[in-house]
């Protein structure tokens, strides 16, 4: 029986308060923008962020409550759930802007891709979970390399650039943090470089043209370049201190698109301006740095690689959505976790936290019992 003293607050109390944030956010971005005036119920996107909010908590807790060891050992099952889920989506998913990642169950949506990815991270922490020794063979490597490929070509076909590249950053990082010999760290990157070209002219025509409206910004203002523009002005026009909570005018005027899911950062910083900006992305420091204590504790390598995973795929989305809204890196469709609009990523990401929060409350002793 674990015992609740365990339980890591500084884990817990900064997921809630970010995802707080969101809901708050969601409903300034958009429900106030509204010209008809905010809606009430399931349509009020708000409403219905601090339902999943709700749903992803009951998620998180269900997580740390069942042994992280249970899900390690049922790797082996939940690899052909992972294929299963993603075939049956690009089945049956319809078009929905203009991908195939999401599955219509009444009035909701759900990404399967999304829990795909934290099942993912499981499946690689038991295939390079060995002892260290065994990763001098580069068998280990190859066979998450081999699991990876499939789950990555599916997610593409369902038209999830984003999501694909995601997995394939979550793979390498926790392939480097398993400790893999850099010669087949170094096989892997030469073969990457070598089919940049081929995946370059597999791409649909918005997503290279995302790619040129970040190499020339200003080639097509009121197109492709639009929205990254005008985040920049939201951005700008916060100033120091911000112009307070549902007074962005890039918002309200609705200049900014999408702005209650990629965008959003955006708005916060206009409304919150630079020192609000500074306090959230401290909040998300505090998880990530949270994730690496959590790891450094754990009492076996599954454990570690399982919550590195989560550490990795969090910094990165967070890293990749700042960075596109910053106009630093191109737009790939990415939210930001657990503020942006979208019940499938909240409660994956929760349910990828209470899984860290698994291997919190049962991981060995700390040498220093006062860290």
């Amino acid at each position: 029986m674990v015992s609740l003293r365990r339980f890591d607050w500084l884990l817990f109390l900064p997921m809630l308060l970010i995802s707080a944030v969101g809901c708050a956010m969601i409903y300034s971005a958009y429900e106030i923008s509204l010209a008809d005036g905010p809606r009430s119920g399931l349509e009020n996107l708000a409403l219905r962020q601090a339902f999943f909010l709700g749903v992803g908590l009951v998620g998180y807790l269900v997580a740390a409550a069942l042994d992280y060891r249970f899900w390690v050992a049922a790797a082996r099952w939940l690899y052909p759930l992972i294929i299963a889920m993603l075939l049956f989506t690009l089945a049956i998913a319809d078009p929905t802007f203009g991908t195939r990642a999401w599955l219509n169950i009444g009035i909701f949506g759900i990404q399967p891709s999304e829990f795909g990815k934290i099942l993912l991270i499981i499946v690689f922490a038991q295939v390079l979970g060995a002892e260290t020794r065994s990763l001098e063979s580069p068998v280990p490597f190859l066979v998450s390399a081999v699991l990876l490929l499939p789950v990555v070509l599916l997610v593409y076909l369902q038209v999830d650039f984003g999501m694909a590249l995601m997995m394939a950053i979550v793979w390498a990082g926790m392939v480097f943090l398993a400790g893999v010999r850099w010669r087949h760290l170094a096989v892997v990157a030469t073969a990457g470089a070598a089919v940049i070209p081929l995946v370059w002219f597999q791409l649909e025509d918005y997503m290279r043209g995302r790619v040129f409206s970040f190499l020339y910004p200003g080639q097509d203002p009121s197109g492709a370049s639009y929205n990254v523009n005008q985040a920049l002005i939201s951005i700008g026009s916060g100033g120091w201190w911000g112009k307070g909570f549902g007074q962005g005018t890039q918002s309200q005027l609705q200049f900014l698109r999408v702005r209650h899911t990629d965008f959003i950062f955006s708005v916060f910083c206009e409304e919150f301006g630079f020192i609000g900006a500074i306090l959230l992305i401290s909040l998300f420091a505090v998880l990530v740095l949270r994730l690496i204590r959590i790891a450094d504790g754990a009492q076996d390598r599954a454990g570690r690689l399982i919550v590195s995973g989560v550490a990795v795929s969090l910094f990165v989305q967070v890293f990749i959505n700042l960075g596109m809204n910053a106009s630093i890196l191109p737009v790939t469709g990415l939210p930001l976790p657990m503020v942006s609009y979208g019940g499938s990523s909240l409660i994956a990401n929760m349910v990828a936290l209470g899984l860290a929060q698994s291997v919190a409350m049962r991981q060995r002793p700390p040498d220093n019992p006062l860290l």
